[in-house]
């Protein structure tokens, strides 16, 4: 039977919509994300045009004053800090030109806002400038780093005074002769002092508790006024001669142990006459060694420094070279940072203002200045300044001015000096231009291994300068005090105001590899987190101290945290733990790899390791001694930290040792200010 055929169905029904493709689905996912990130970039736009036009209307409102003026980029860090005799044309000259890509333009371009201060004088300003530059550290200033404070010698206001090394703040108890330029220079000055005067170096609580002269009076180094026999009016006599002789007296003490030995003699006590024959002696081969003319360090020239500064390879050094009391105590150098960025600002302020002062004639500051005025500027806004300060190149006036405001007497620079300053001047200058040789050779080998780690680990490195290496370590003693250290090696150097040091708690005493779970988690859980939404930085490499077994551990940590594994490298002992033997392991599963023994590669990985570990090391055994003698109870004394606690527990022997001391002997401790010291005592009664 025939079959009518079906009507045909709807075509509507028939054929659904097409789905769009992959293709068009992916072209419009990539237009909605450019027409997103063109909207980000036109609103950045606006806003650092509004940004322009708000610092430009500041700047027509500046007062024609002087002051210091500060800039700020969008993120609110701070770039130039400067000074001006008058705010609104210095401020608005910047805004005047067309600077195109040149340093001065980068940094116009990176301005969102700015803050002035005025002030009265000039001299004023520059004292602002320079708190303000060491307080906040502008990309686009020169750069001192803030060293330790300078070590002196310090004579003790004991009945019979020691005398001794000292670093850190005064006390008017004491006198204090310095600053020198270095420790060994306060050693060498010491050691002549016990020589030719014979005083006493040792602590307080030694000197009250002999019964019987030490060592170093049987070889002639003290007198020994620890027993009653030693303390003689001849003791007063060496202390008072010694003062002498520090200040720069030293004819005078000359003249009076002659005067002495001549007394004894024509009373026939001639072993008190060879005495003062032998000490005469002494002081005359002292007097021989010093680099300095004696006859002519007189007056003003007792106490001298010496500056002067180098420029080379895009690096500058100042060396600081002291003369305290008529002697040569050393030197020491400096090297600063943005150099390049910093002098191209400041060389634009001065030809800025040539104009306006009208005096077409004078020659912008060279780079040598602008580092010499950045150092002395900085240097002494914290330090004693001597009166006369001998340099390699002159220096704007008022910068002497804002020295002798600061220190209540008149400070004098001299660039063009004679005679014996001379002499100094050119010494200064040989040690800058050598430091900054040593400088640049460091570097330049630094820079070597890097690159050589680098090109052996095959590493995608843009900018080899912010290379980063993290290294860890773990450390105990038979699973007691375990610590682990993180230390970072960036800008081809070590970073060691980066270090961080972990208490590992929570595990079997001498498990390493949980040791190494645990610093690796709490080390990069956050930093994770941070890198992925683009506020923080993960390392370029990641050392850890061991085998295959501490890779392992640190893989399973970056694979819960989604991290690249080949980030992580282990360092693996040689045959026989042997130097230079050592093998690279890596958690992505390539193969092991030797460097071999003369690699510069191995060269930095060793450096960064051995670090990791003497960090590691010294935690630990910090951690140890505070378990050990019950060094907790100090911990809770606010200000106590592990450094003054250390030297607490050293000099007395224990905690027991710290309860029994007084307040006296307790605050004769480096770093051990009276009220801190008032502190510990009631603390451990």
């Amino acid at each position: 039977m025939p079959t009518t055929p079906a009507a045909p169905a709807d075509p509507a029904a028939a054929d659904p919509a097409p789905t769009p493709s992959h293709a068009e689905a992916w072209n419009t996912q990539s237009a909605a994300i450019e027409a997103a990130e063109t909207r980000r970039v036109a609103d950045m736009e606006q806003a650092a045009r509004d940004a322009r036009e708000r610092v430009l209307a500041e700047v027509l409102a500046l007062p024609a004053l002087p002051g210091v003026y500060r800039y700020f980029d969008a993120q609110d860090q701070v770039l130039y800090v400067g000074k001006a005799k008058n705010l609104k044309r210095r401020v608005s000259s910047y805004f005047q030109k067309d600077h195109g890509g040149t340093r001065i333009g980068m940094m116009i371009a990176r301005i969102a806002r700015l803050e002035t201060t005025v002030v009265r004088t000039e001299a004023e300003a520059l004292l602002l400038e320079n708190n303000l530059i060491k307080a906040l550290n502008p990309r686009f200033n020169i750069l001192f780093r803030d060293d330790k404070s300078y070590p002196y010698l310090r004579l003790s206001g004991h009945a019979w005074p020691r005398i001794s090394y000292y670093r850190g703040a005064v006390d008017r108890r004491h006198r204090y002769f310095g600053p020198f330029p270095s420790a060994w220079a306060v050693k060498e000055s010491i050691q002549l002092i016990q020589k030719v005067f014979r005083l006493r170096t040792c602590e307080d609580t030694v000197f009250n508790n002999r019964s019987r002269p030490c060592l170093l009076y049987q070889i002639h180094r003290c007198t020994g006024p620890c027993v009653p026999e030693g303390q003689t009016e001849e003791y007063r006599r060496n202390v008072s001669n010694a003062e002498r002789f520090l200040l720069g007296e030293t004819q005078e003490v000359m003249d009076g142990l002659q005067a002495q030995m001549m007394q004894h003699a024509e009373r026939f006590e001639y072993e008190l006459a060879a005495e003062l024959r032998n000490q005469i002696t002494a002081l005359s081969k002292v007097l021989q060694q010093q680099a300095v003319d004696e006859n002519s360090a007189t007056g003003r020239d007792r106490d001298v420094d010496i500056l002067a500064v180098k420029l080379q390879g895009g690096r500058a050094c100042v060396n600081l070279a002291m003369v305290r009391g008529g002697r040569h105590l050393g030197d020491r150098a400096y090297f600063p940072k943005h150099v390049d960025d910093a002098t191209a600002v400041r060389l634009l302020d001065d030809e800025d203002l040539t104009p306006a002062e009208g005096d077409t004639s004078v020659e912008p500051p060279s780079p040598e200045r602008l580092v010499l005025e950045a150092f002395i500027a900085q240097h002494y806004l914290e330090m004693s300044v001597p009166s006369l300060l001998v340099l390699s190149h002159p220096v704007d006036g008022a910068l002497a001015e804002a020295l002798s405001l600061q220190a209540g007497y008149r400070v004098t620079t001299q660039a063009q000096p004679r005679g014996q300053r001379r002499i100094w001047q050119e010494m200064c200058a040989k040690g800058a231009e050598l430091a900054l040789a040593r400088l640049l050779s460091e570097e330049g080998s630094q820079q070597a291994r890097t690159r050589a780690l680098v090109d052996a680990l095959d590493l995608s490195v843009v900018e080899l300068d912010k290379f980063r290496i993290e290294c860890f370590d773990i450390s105990h003693t038979a699973g007691e005090a375990t610590q682990a250290s993180c230390v970072v090696f960036e800008g081809h150097q070590m970073q060691s105001s980066q270090y961080r040091r972990f208490n590992i708690e929570g595990i079997t005493g001498g498990d390493d590899y949980a040791a190494m779970r645990q610093v690796l988690t709490r080390r990069y859980s956050k930093m994770a987190e941070a890198a992925q939404n683009g506020t923080g930085r993960l390392p370029d490499l990641v050392l850890v101290d061991g085998g295959k077994g501490q890779v392992s551990m640190a893989r399973e940590v970056f694979e819960e945290l989604g991290l690249d594994l080949g980030l992580i490298v282990g360092v693996e002992k040689g045959e026989g733990r042997k130097v230079g033997l050592e093998e690279l392991v890596f958690a992505d599963g390539r193969e092991k790899v030797y460097l071999g023994r003369d690699s510069a590669a191995l060269m930095l990985v060793a450096q960064i390791r051995d670090e990791a570990h003497r960090f590691a090391i010294t935690g630990m055994r910090a951690k140890r001694a505070s378990i050990r003698t019950g060094g907790s109870r100090l911990e809770d004394v606010p200000g106590v930290g592990p450094k003054k606690r250390a030297q607490l527990l050293q000099r007395f022997g224990g905690v027991r040792g710290v309860a029994g001391a007084s307040v006296e002997e307790l605050a004769n401790v480096k770093g051990i200010s009276r009220e801190l010291a008032e502190e510990i005592y009631r603390a451990l009664h």
